[in-house]
């Protein structure tokens, strides 16, 4: 166990998910790490910060909307005025729709521009045990937002070539937001996405990706699969679209991790 994770407390505790790098299964891990906890019986609210808006429309919800999280963040509209309740589920979601991307701009001139979130997220801290953030894939003010909200990262990394690529950029912005806005941010944990058994590339990734970060890389590797692609198409979590499949055993296996390391 790291030196961060040893330093959370036992409370409620929100993490971003986060790499500025697309095509990493960013989403389908905020998505589907979301409704794994919610089945471990923890109570989870999920914030979409990506105003492409796949964690809304991976649960199903419609991006198409009066109010989002961007109303929030601009207005200052408490967030439990824009919760999505999952029906049959102890899950949550704050959508996000294609107005998000103003924000950036937006965000700009705005008071307390970096901070905003933290404090929409503060009323809500005591009811859940889980908050997690999927961020856009960049390190706009919309991450930052996400870094300064967060007590610590999420971080996949696919296993892929150049896989390790660009995250020196997002080390630096999470050391630069320890520094200047928020002391307790640390890196929670790496998980390792789109790992195939078939491929030697994909061991290596693994290898290098664990001498990089050590022992905050975690065990379970999230394999590639046709399964963990589809779902979201039709609006559905993984355990929703194929539940015995190894893409949800693998997320359920994650989410116990998340669990044990917290």
């Amino acid at each position: 166990m790291n030196d961060f994770t040893e330093n959370l407390s036992n409370g409620g505790h929100t993490f971003a998910i986060v790499n500025q790098k697309g095509g990493v299964g960013k989403s389908t891990t905020a998505v589907n790490l979301t409704a794994a906890l919610g089945l471990l019986g923890k109570k989870v609210l999920l914030i979409d910060l990506d105003p492409q808006g796949n964690a809304t429309s991976g649960f199903g919800l419609t991006k198409q909307r009066e109010r989002c999280v961007y109303n929030a963040l601009i207005e200052e509209i408490p967030l439990r005025d824009i919760i999505e309740h999952i029906p049959e589920s102890t899950v949550d979601v704050v959508p996000a729709t294609i107005q998000l991307a103003g924000a950036e701009v937006e965000l700009v001139t705005a008071m307390s521009r970096e901070t905003r979130l933290k404090g929409l997220i503060a009323p809500l801290k005591g009811d859940y045990d889980y908050i997690l953030i999927d961020c856009a894939p960049s390190l706009g003010l919309l991450t930052v937002n996400a870094l300064t909200a967060a007590d610590g990262l999420i971080i996949p990394v696919q296993c892929e070539y150049y896989a390790l690529e660009g995250l020196s950029k997002l080390l630096d912005s999470e050391r630069l937001v320890k520094t200047h806005l928020n002391p307790d941010l640390g890196v929670f944990g790496v998980v390792m996405t789109m790992f195939s058994k078939r491929t030697k590339l994909a061991q290596q990734v693994v290898d290098e990706t664990r001498e990089f970060f050590g022992d905050t890389v975690f065990e379970t590797l999230i394999p590639r699969t046709v399964r963990l692609s589809e779902a979201p198409g039709f609006g559905q979590t993984i355990f929703q679209y194929d539940p015995t499949g190894k893409g949800a055993q693998a997320y359920l296996a994650f989410a116990k991790e998340v669990i044990n390391r917290g």
